[in-house]
């Protein structure tokens, strides 16, 4: 039980994503599949305690 307004909220959602037509920007859809965008950056080096850079307690 409970799971009524969550239904018919996604159900809404998925109702207006097939229905509406949304504004797309093709050349950057296509940009962004063939990975010609922004450079990613390397999670390691945002990541404290990846390894090598974990100090552990004495």
């Amino acid at each position: 039980m409970g799971r009524g307004r969550a239904k018919a909220k996604q159900t809404k959602v998925a109702r207006d994503l097939k229905y509406n037509s949304q504004e797309m920007d093709l050349d950057r859809l296509a940009k962004e599949l063939h990975n010609e965008g922004q450079p990613v950056q390397d999670q390691e080096s945002d990541d404290p305690y990846a390894d090598g850079n974990y100090i552990p307690r004495a």
